[in-house]
């Protein structure tokens, strides 16, 4: 048999969980066709000796959706073994039809880039037309299904509407999407019931697709809001995971055993239910997400109206700094203003400081006026939230059923991005778990691979991925053990790992000794197919 290439001399961890094995692993027409001590054949060679040879690695939540069009290599996850890019945490570009387009244009920003597709399966075939490095997948948001007859509105969907939201996901699914990502922090997607939720995984059930949700509370509510996942699951019998599993706030910090125990429970009495993380102790998004999120209601433009209304912004004030079960406060979450650090341009006056130190050199008597400010300003800045703890982390990454993401885009060091504010999670997910966890025992290695491979593909039902055996896609990860090292940081994200030798997609050399090679091989991949 005539093979395309060999990589040749490494170890292979298979993506099983089961002990590495030295092996050459051959490639012919995008699959792995031997795997073995093979003899010299007239073909290429990729170099493994002294790396581990692995599936290339799944990021089960990423928002790479818009820096892809950019940039369609993906470099910060290339240089850490990623091949396949999962998309639909709430938003998906697909579909964007009726009400939802009040929320999302579909005509081409001036660079290029769109930001919705009337269906999903439009933006998936088009930027695999386009051309694309990694692999691309995804769920139906949640967001898109609600907004598609109740726009940005705070209000239950009528029988009809919620009748014809089902038929939208059921079409949606049939075409390959993973199921139906839910975020119950933010608008549109905070005003679903459990109601509306169980309804939509009761189709999903039907699919054998997956239920996975940004839950409704990460912190004091963190229990509550496991229960009902639990509940979706149960009275739908729909699969269901947990995005970026934690418990926010040093306060909170106590309830992430209960959560673990209440997932163990559900998973003994026969219920799928998984997570996933990202290891970082800060969490990532806009700013204007520390206001309730009922001022969001209708829209940015109707916050902006609410903050420039003198009464209502008192009350917003007020509400910031008040604790309650009725919201996440993230701003509380974070210790206040010491712990949200700015992520704006690297040329303004507020990137790369944090909320209080902008309060104090701006003059201002209350760090939520600064807030309010900022947001008025400029409502999407991004922050950083210091809310999570290490050694919640590694409980997390303890459990089996644990997967990774890095819930970020894939930026470049190079124009357009460089200067992006992104979270160092955008460069370093992968990297940081494969690396200093594994290195600090916190995972076997074997296992730390099987979390970023074969577990994410089974769950998101993704044929051919996730493994090395005869007859998978060859999507590789080769690397030296030692050498992998994340390097972003909060304040200089913008910093590529180390470590990755080769990596493979679809057959096709992606990355070869550490230098991307420009070919763009991903496709768009469709649960089941």
């Amino acid at each position: 048999m005539s093979f395309d290439f060999i990589v040749r001399g490494g170890m292979v961890v298979d993506g099983s969980g089961s002990a590495a094995y030295r092996a050459d692993v051959a490639v012919a027409g995008g699959r792995i066709v031997e795997v073995g001590a093979l003899p010299n054949a007239d073909c290429p060679e990729l170099d493994a000796e002294g790396c581990v040879v692995a599936p290339g690695f799944i990021n089960v939540l990423s928002h790479a959706y818009e820096t892809l069009q950019q940039d369609p290599k993906g470099l910060s996850d290339l240089y850490q073994g990623v091949t396949t890019e999962v998309f639909g945490e709430g938003y998906s570009l697909g579909p964007v039809t009726g009400r939802c387009e009040e929320i999302v244009d579909l005509a081409p920003r001036s660079d290029g880039v769109r930001m919705g597709w009337p269906r999903l399966n439009d933006f998936l075939g088009h930027v695999e037309m386009k051309g694309i490095g990694p692999n691309v997948a995804s769920f139906v948001g949640a967001h898109n299904l609600r907004a598609a007859f109740a726009g940005a509105d705070d209000r239950p969907l009528t029988a009809a509407e919620l009748e014809g939201a089902c038929r939208l996901l059921a079409d949606e699914l049939a075409a390959g999407a993973l199921g139906v990502g839910s975020a119950l922090l933010y608008m549109p997607g905070v005003y679903a019931s459990t109601e509306e939720l169980i309804a939509y995984a009761r189709v999903l059930a039907e699919h054998d697709a997956l239920y996975i949700s940004h839950i409704r509370n990460e912190a004091g509510g963190l229990h509550q809001a496991i229960d009902e996942v639990i509940t979706i699951a149960r009275a739908s019998s729909a699969r269901a995971e947990i995005y970026h599993l934690k418990a926010s706030g040093r306060d909170n910090w106590p309830l992430m055993a209960g959560a673990v125990s209440m997932i163990n429970d559900a998973r003994d009495d026969g219920l799928a239910l998984t997570a996933d993380i990202y290891p970082y102790e800060a969490g990532g998004t806009s700013l204007a997400a520390s206001i309730p999120p009922w001022y969001h209601d209708g829209g940015e433009e109707a916050l902006l109206g609410r903050l420039a209304t003198p009464s209502i912004r008192d009350e917003i004030k007020t509400a910031i700094k008040t604790s309650s079960d009725s919201w996440e406060n993230i701003f509380l979450d974070a210790g206040g203003a010491e712990g949200v650090l700015l992520q704006g341009d690297p040329n303004s006056e507020v990137s790369g400081r944090t909320l209080a130190e902008v309060s104090v050199m701006r003059g201002d008597a209350d760090t939520v006026d600064t807030l309010l400010n900022l947001v008025v300003a400029k409502p999407d800045l991004e922050a950083a939230y210091f809310c999570m703890t290490d050694e919640n982390i590694h409980m997390a990454l303890r459990q089996p059923w644990v997967s990774i993401c890095s819930d970020a885009e894939t930026p470049s060091t190079q124009s357009p991005f460089v200067d992006m504010p992104t979270h160092p999670r955008a460069y370093g997910s992968f990297a940081r778990v494969l690396g200093p966890y594994v290195r600090e025992g916190v995972l076997s290695l074997e296992e730390a691979v099987r979390r970023m491979t074969s577990l994410p593909a089974e769950n998101l039902r993704l044929s051919g991925r996730g493994s090395i055996e005869i007859g998978a896609w060859a999507d590789l990860a080769i690397f030296e053990p030692d050498a992998v090292q994340d390097h972003a940081t909060y304040r200089d994200p913008h910093n590529y790992a180390t470590g990755m030798r080769h990596v493979v997609i679809n057959g096709r050399i992606a990355l070869r000794d550490n230098e991307p090679t420009g070919i763009l091989s991903g496709r768009a991949v469709r649960r089941g197919q």
